[in-house]
């Protein structure tokens, strides 16, 4: 990975992800979720791989859901839902995972640290 600069950090490109569903990732120190809910839209999500329900590092591989325009993803294990927007979670909205910005630059993704 290489710096753009002094606050975004390429991760991948684009054709990395896969509409529809997450990767896990790594930046820095940290396992991030990526997340591309729609492949006709540029908006890439990032939030906090480890699920705080489970303390594993799952939610990559947790299902995409929209409601009413807002999209979150479930937890594989225990199916908690966060918001992919601010990491909130839905059935506890006093919880929230750490989230990232991210850009789309041509082909690359880069996510502000």
């Amino acid at each position: 990975m290489m710096s753009t600069n002094d606050n975004w950090q390429d991760l991948c490109a684009l054709n990395d992800l896969v509409p529809g569903s997450g990767v896990a990732a790594k930046l820095g120190d940290e396992a991030v979720a990526l997340f591309w809910p729609k492949a006709d839209q540029p908006q890439v999500y990032a939030l906090a791989h480890r699920d705080p329900f489970s303390r594993a590092e799952v939610l990559a591989w947790g299902l995409l859901c929209e409601q009413q325009g807002e999209w979150s993803v479930a937890s594989p294990l225990y199916k908690q839902h966060f918001r992919l927007r601010d990491g909130v979670c839905l059935e506890q909205p006093e919880l929230a995972l750490r989230t990232w910005p991210v850009r789309v630059k041509g082909d690359r993704v880069e996510v502000a640290m």
